[in-house]
């Protein structure tokens, strides 16, 4: 696993249960790309213990998922969190500003 992969895990896996992250709050933080940031997470060969899909889009749409974006969307109803037409309701009551 590369060293930029292992950043970006890292951080995914702060994201506490009913909390997400963007995309590109992660990039900010490292300095690149959300798409290099999707890329990393959709590499994960871990997701039970890496939750990536805390992981969305800056509009609160769903992104991508390993897994398949039904699922991802079913793991966040999971934690508590509503989304409506595919994109997360009241985004700011869940987003989790990381540092």
């Amino acid at each position: 696993m590369k060293s930029f992969q292992k950043k970006v895990l890292f951080l995914a896996k702060k994201i506490p249960r009913g909390k997400v992250a963007t995309y590109g709050e992660i990039a900010r933080i490292l300095k690149t790309s959300p798409r290099a940031v999707g890329q990393a997470l959709h590499a994960n060969h871990c997701p039970i213990k890496i939750p990536c899909h805390r992981v969305v889009k800056s509009d609160g749409s769903l992104g991508g998922y390993s897994g398949g974006v039904r699922k991802k969307l079913e793991l966040l109803k999971k934690e508590g969190i509503k989304i409506i037409n595919g994109k997360i309701f009241n985004f700011k009551k869940y987003f989790k500003k990381l540092t």
